[in-house]
């Protein structure tokens, strides 16, 4: 049954006149501002689905880093160029883009200072307090070679004699200098004669050194064709000169590490070392910044030795990359960083270990975001209904007025007010999927109120015609 206006006033609809217009035409647009919420809400779930869109991207998306490298025509920028190309090619969820410099101080400064992701760095040379080891690119040994002719068969004995250095970075002579420090050799004890590689075999022979000391990898050419110039110098007979102590150098000093140099290492033939040799070493080190996330920097650190076959296309150098001592890994004097420990003991992080907790509470987000969403539907569509009986009760009332009313105008009036409403309906029809039985409503409530006004407007217009007064004919007799 339809509610009666004496239950619930509609702001002044039973006002006359200009008033009534002014009501109907504020209660229109009550109604069509109500049906623009519906695409608002809409537009809302549209927002909610593009910002899971964006957090998928960024979930999936591979991670970029940027690594500073030095030299830039140095071995570890030629690794770190076919590493980021393996990347590329293989589609791997890792990049990594070159960023070169001219020195190694430099790429220390740039990962301390946060301008890079990732760094070569020799900690001898600067170490960034918040640089975390990945792997060992490469150690560079320190080799003293020295000919069996001579006394010196120990650091010890290098005091008095001169001491060629070969060196090929500006921090080699640095290392070689806190090595004889370690021994109280000064260069007020030993005489420090800079060579280059070619002036190896003439410095020996002409006596003008007892003993040449370079820093290089203990298996690379480099180190090779120095210790043949000493033993072409010397008739094929070389000592190499052992850091006894590098054990307790290396803990004195952790930028310099204990390093062993196996037999035949240098010279097959004749073989040198006869036997294994203990000395120091420097490091170059691939580093990571201390807060990056551990889960793709495992992914760093597991690609770079899956694909070290690749990259051994472009570089050898890739040979001499090495992992950091596992027994340490935690502990180490130079920190490793977290991920890199994970690859190396082999506990890497699943993508539900990284991602576990962040999905489930987006599960229950979702669930609580559709919940709020089906109330706000519901909460619009109660509206939509309420207005929906606002216009039937109107129509009502409508129908009452047409049948007591005394004024052809104010048919006229409820007429236009009819037709605003059977605008409204239709729009309101057309826009979204209305249940037949409030258009049958509607449509039984229009066309009564038509045809309640239609009755009586006919009333009105055949009682005024009844009470119009009558002019009586003129009779025309005979005599006139």
């Amino acid at each position: 049954m339809l509610r009666r206006a004496t239950m619930r006033p509609l702001d002044g609809f039973y006002s006359s006149g200009s008033e009534s217009a002014r009501v109907n035409e504020s209660f229109i647009d009550r109604l069509w501002q109500t049906d623009r919420v519906y695409p608002l809400a809409l537009l809302g779930l549209v927002v909610v689905v593009c910002l899971a869109a964006l957090g998928y991207w960024y979930i999936s998306a591979p991670t970029q880093y940027v690594v500073a490298v030095a030299p830039r025509e140095g071995p570890e920028a030629k690794l770190l160029h076919a590493f980021g190309e393996a990347l590329r090619e293989e589609r791997r969820d890792i990049r990594v883009t070159v960023q070169p410099f001219e020195d190694l101080k430099q790429t220390a400064q740039a990962l301390q200072d946060r301008r890079v992701h990732l760094a070569v760095v020799r900690p001898d040379v600067l170490l960034p307090t918040n640089g975390l080891t990945i792997g060992i690119l490469r150690e560079e040994a320190l080799i003293v070679a020295a000919p069996e002719s001579g006394d010196v068969d120990d650091f010890t004995d290098l005091a008095k004699k001169r001491l060629g250095v070969v060196p090929h970075h500006e921090a080699d002579l640095a290392a070689i200098e806190s090595v004889l420090a370690h021994y109280d050799l000064q260069n007020s004890n030993v005489a420090l004669v800079v060579l280059g590689p070619d002036e190896v075999e003439a410095a020996v022979k002409a006596k003008r050194v007892d003993a040449v000391a370079f820093l290089a990898p203990a298996v690379s050419e480099r180190a090779g064709r120095i210790v043949r110039a000493v033993a072409r110098a010397s008739n094929d007979k070389v000592r190499i000169v052992p850091v006894a102590e590098s054990e307790a150098f290396g803990l004195r000093n952790p930028a310099l590490t204990p390093a062993t140099i196996p037999p035949g290492a240098l010279i097959g033939r004749p073989q040198i070392p006869k036997e294994e040799v203990k000395t120091i070493a420097v490091s170059y080190r691939l580093m990571a910044r201390s807060g990056l996330d551990r889960g793709p920097i495992s992914k760093v650190t597991e690609y770079l030795f899956q694909l070290r076959s690749r990259i051994a296309r472009a570089t050898v150098a890739i040979h001499l990359m090495k992992a950091p001592e596992n027994e340490n890994a935690t502990s180490a004097p130079l920190p490793n960083h977290p991920g890199a420990v994970d690859y190396f003991n082999r506990e890497q992080l699943t993508f539900m270990d990284r991602y576990g907790d962040w999905l489930w509470l987006a599960v229950f987000a979702a669930g609580g975001l559709s919940s709020a969403l089906a109330w706000v539907a519901q909460l619009f569509r109660r509206r939509r209904r309420e207005l929906v009986d606002e216009v039937l009760e109107r129509l009502a009332d409508i129908l009452h007025e047409a049948r007591t009313s005394e004024a052809v105008a104010h048919l006229d009036e409820l007429t236009r007010e009819i037709d605003g409403l059977v605008a409204t309906s239709l729009r309101y029809a057309r826009q979204r999927t209305t249940p037949t039985r409030i258009v049958t409503a509607l449509m039984l409530a229009i066309d009564s109120a038509r045809s309640a006004i239609g009755d009586r407007r006919r009333d009105i217009e055949q009682g005024a015609a009844q009470t119009a007064p009558r002019t009586e004919p003129r009779r025309i007799t005979a005599a006139s």
